[in-house]
């Protein structure tokens, strides 16, 4: 086990499936997560949305990223997204696998960086 310190989870929701695959290929080619998990059954939300109670069933997207590319994962997440205001939520990994977090960081590592 070894201690993360650049690691981080990123959660982000995604009205359907199709758009949710569409993040998910775009940001791992991109290197700007080294995986994306996208949760298949669809979860069923509950949100105040101009002053009103909303429900809506959102796709789950988990992503490994490093804390380098944070900015610029948030970034092609709003591009691609179709919500005004996409969740976009992250977590600082603590602890891991130590070959896991070795492979996340080189995963999100451009080749010339």
């Amino acid at each position: 086990m070894k201690r993360g310190n650049q690691g981080r989870i990123v959660l982000v929701t995604s009205a359907t499936l199709t758009e949710g695959r569409r993040i998910a290929r775009t940001v791992v080619s991109k290197r700007l997560a080294a995986c994306v998990n996208i949760i298949l059954s669809p979860a069923e939300s509950f949100y105040t949305w101009d002053g009103k109670l909303e429900r809506a069933r959102e796709y789950l997207l988990v992503m490994k990223t490093a804390a380098k590319r944070l900015a610029k994962l948030e970034r092609e997440v709003k591009r691609l997204h179709s919500y005004d205001v996409p969740e976009f939520i992250a977590v600082k990994v603590t602890e891991g696998s130590a070959s896991y977090l070795e492979w996340l960081s080189s995963s999100v590592v451009k080749p010339r960086e």
